[in-house]
């Protein structure tokens, strides 16, 4: 397979599981008719966008998104790749492959790395020791490779999804119940805060995996996911290790950097109407594609070159998804055009002539 073109994409499926199967707590979970829409909106969105890479999350179900692509009439251009025991009792991530993309077999991470420490005994006398303990991705990390260029290396692809905002239900711990008197009136900030801090864990043991692999190896990885957090958030912070974009002469690029779509396609706007979400009207870009140096344009190693970048969120302006079957993130797509820089200027960034 040579591709000219590489486009992928990320898609939170908003529950997507059997009907009447539950769902948290709700124990009746979709109505047939509730999980029809469902499906007939997911095929149609597949249908519509068609990229090479779909990343999912929020899938319970794995018959239930290969029954999407079946309806979408496009089983025969894709890999549906879902892990076996996913029956309906968990969330897991997912993605749909263009047939003859992939170049390994799938991997659920589900453990952080052993050697992934969050430990500290302060910078100065005045900081406190700090230690978190968290071992493990509240959703398992999906990984495989893919080879769209013969001649090139296999990209890694990831797909992630984080623990939300909301805050933690602690009302539902030992330590809370025994003092519900002066917990009470701390359950949001307490919760949110225990949020933050699982978030932000997963975010750097991804990071610690991703610097692991790319350091000094020239390897091209793409992440999809909803990281529950926005473009400039510490949680984009770590993932992305905050490179900076350079316009003009390819000079940049950062080995171990990744680099968001969002940014990327801002540079080809005159204003930002990039959102993924909408919370208490609150419009936030929460899904994100980030790509490492191979794929940034300024890049002095880059092969392929940003194209544009597609965001379908209308639906979300209305709440109404059990009646329309709609999801409640905006979908994400990127496109990158195979256009290595070529090897004279490569030749002069680096002083070789």
């Amino acid at each position: 397979m040579n591709l000219k073109r590489l486009t992928v994409g990320t898609f939170n499926l908003y529950n997507l599981n059997e009907p009447s199967m539950p769902v948290y707590t709700d124990r009746n979970g979709w109505s047939q008719a509730e999980y029809d829409l469902k499906i007939d909106w997911t095929m149609r969105v597949i249908r519509m966008l068609r990229p090479d890479i779909f990343g999912f999350q929020e899938l319970w179900h794995a018959s239930s998104i290969n029954r999407a692509v079946e309806a979408s009439g496009l089983a025969g251009e894709y890999d549906v790749v879902a892990p076996p025991g996913a029956t309906g009792e968990r969330i897991v991530c997912a993605a749909i492959v263009r047939k003859g993309l992939m170049s390994s077999d799938p991997d659920w991470i589900v453990n952080f790395p052993d050697k992934f420490v969050l430990q500290s005994s302060g910078d100065d006398p005045q900081t406190p020791e700090i230690r978190v303990d968290i071992d493990s991705f509240s959703r398992p990390v999906l990984h495989f490779t893919i080879k769209p260029r013969e001649a090139l290396d296999d990209v890694h692809v990831y797909v992630c999804h984080f623990k939300s905002k909301a805050p933690t239900k602690v009302f539902r711990e030992s330590w809370f119940r025994a003092d519900e008197a002066t917990y009470k009136k701390h359950v949001t900030g307490l919760g949110s805060a225990i949020s933050t801090i699982r978030r932000t864990a997963e975010a750097a043991a991804l990071r610690f995996m991703l610097s692991e692999q790319m350091k000094g190896t020239g390897t091209p990885v793409i992440v999809l996911g909803d990281i529950n957090d926005g473009q400039h958030s510490n949680t984009a912070n770590i993932l992305t290790e905050q490179p900076r974009y350079l316009v003009g002469d390819s000079v940049g690029g950062g080995d171990i950097s990744l680099y968001t779509a969002q940014t990327l396609q801002e540079y080809r706007n005159t204003r930002d109407v990039y959102y993924t979400h909408i919370h208490q009207d609150v419009m936030e870009s929460l899904d994100h594609i980030l790509v490492s140096e191979e794929f940034y344009d300024n890049s002095r190693k880059r092969v392929w070159m940003f194209d544009g970048m597609t965001v379908n969120n209308d639906h979300l302006n209305f709440d109404n998804h059990k009646e329309t079957g709609t999801n409640d993130h905006g979908i994400i797509c990127a496109t990158f055009k195979y256009k290595p820089i070529k090897a004279e200027a490569r030749a002069i960034v680096e002083g070789d002539v």
